[in-house]
């Protein structure tokens, strides 16, 4: 498995530990304290964190497999090759 996956499986895992420990903290009533409402932000926080990552390896691979789907670019012809640029007569201005 390359390292991209395991990153993202790994970002998965830390994505889905911190909303199923959010969640528990909110079920027991411990999200009504001072140190398990921080304990609830610092979770909500990591999973945004690593959602965020995964939003971006996602549309990273979509953007690849776009990329290989499109047909290759025709090559320019001979008189598109052969035409000179047009060139200014102007002198330049220092």
């Amino acid at each position: 498995m390359s390292d991209r996956g395991i990153l993202f499986l790994f970002s998965l895992l830390v994505v889905i530990a911190s909303l199923g420990v959010s969640g528990w903290l909110l079920a027991n009533g411990q999200a009504g304290t001072v140190d398990g409402l921080f304990l609830l932000l610092t979770c909500l926080l990591t999973a945004a964190v690593f959602a965020l990552y995964l939003m971006f390896v996602i549309n990273r691979a979509k953007e690849s497999l776009a990329a290989a789907a499109k047909p290759p670019a025709k090559p320019a012809t001979a008189a598109q090759k052969s035409a000179p640029a047009a060139t200014s007569s102007q002198p330049v201005q220092p």
